[in-house]
């Protein structure tokens, strides 16, 4: 024989039992993200060469990702530079990754690249171009017949610098012995003598060339005067704006002046493969964290909601998309 529960117990069991399936709607509502994955689990990040700023911000961004999804084991593996990096996303050999704008319109057209998506705009790379202060070279059009570090094949630096040489009226080939090292290698052969002269294209400050300057005297020549050269070169040097970088980027090496340069900003690049709820983590993590990565990479400072929209020529992922929907005013 089975007894009648009192009234009022039944109303508690009946309020507990409301209870606990709102809970676990919340709960799955939470872990699913519209059906899609939690963020968890192992995600790789593809950086840069050690002593450049994409190494470090990735080092700190891991930083901030363990505390907001403790969850994610982020990996981080450096590159060759952006176009490296989005050639490791496409192949699926990295999930996220840090690359130029330019370098995203370079590889358009290459198997695979449609998927690329963006999550945020993040900072811009001045192109700067180091020599020795004592060094003849006062413009680009005198690199001619010299040796010049000009970045891996397959970075963005490399990338750049053919396009500078050309609006300078330099063959990449014919005119300068081109020497494909990276900035990890690059200040250590222009001290040496083994280099004339190298191109760099980095946040502000890049640690190598920062560090080049406090032992050895260098001086940054002057871009400016090529930004239209590059922008007659067509479609493909849209991305490119005349910049200066300011005169405390490098003090001992700018003798406090600024230098007119070229920038081109940076984008964080996922596919269209990624889960939304990860992708929407991330992008979270990468716009709160701006003022502790700032501290250390002053490149970061410039991370701002307002802009990190603005991410052509690629689409915004879906998950970053949610992410500027829900903290749009």
């Amino acid at each position: 024989m089975v007894c009648a529960l009192p009234r009022s117990v039944r109303r508690i069991l009946q309020a507990a039992t409301a209870a606990l399936l709102a809970l676990g709607a919340l709960l799955w509502w939470a872990l699913s993200a519209n059906g899609e994955r939690a963020p968890s689990g192992r995600v790789t990040l593809v950086t840069g060469v050690p002593t450049g700023v994409y190494a470090r911000y990735g080092e700190l961004l891991k930083q901030d990702l363990a505390r907001d999804m403790p969850e994610l084991d982020l990996r981080l593996t450096r590159s060759e530079g952006s176009i490296d990096n989005l050639r490791q996303l496409v192949a699926g050999k990295a999930q996220f990754a840090i690359a130029t704008t330019d370098a995203v319109a370079a590889v358009r057209g290459e198997p695979g690249a449609d998927r690329l998506r963006a999550c945020a705009r993040l900072y811009d790379d001045y192109m700067q171009l180091v020599v020795p202060k004592d060094s003849a070279v006062r413009s680009t059009k005198d690199l001619r017949r010299l040796r010049v570090g000009v970045g891996t094949d397959g970075s963005g630096v490399q990338l750049i610098t053919r396009r500078l040489l050309e609006a300078a009226g330099l063959d990449f080939a014919r005119d300068i012995e081109p020497v494909r090292v990276g900035i990890d290698r690059m200040p250590k052969l222009l001290e040496q003598g083994k280099l004339d002269a190298f191109f760099w294209s980095g946040g502000l400050p890049t640690t190598a060339v920062q560090r080049l300057a406090q032992h050895f005297p260098v001086r940054l020549v002057p871009l400016g005067d090529l930004a239209g050269g590059l922008h007659r070169q067509g479609e493909r040097t849209r991305y490119y704006r005349a910049a200066v970088m300011p005169a405390d980027a490098y003090p001992r090496a700018q003798d406090g002046r600024a230098v007119k340069t070229i920038a081109v900003a940076n984008l964080l690049v996922t596919t269209d493969r990624e889960n939304a709820a990860l992708t929407q983590g991330i992008t979270r993590t990468v716009i709160d964290s701006r003022d502790r990565i700032g501290r250390e990479v002053h490149a970061a400072q410039k991370v701002d909601l307002r802009t990190a929209v603005f991410t052509d020529p690629l689409p915004l992922h879906r998950g970053a998309r949610r992410y500027y929907l829900s903290v749009k005013p």
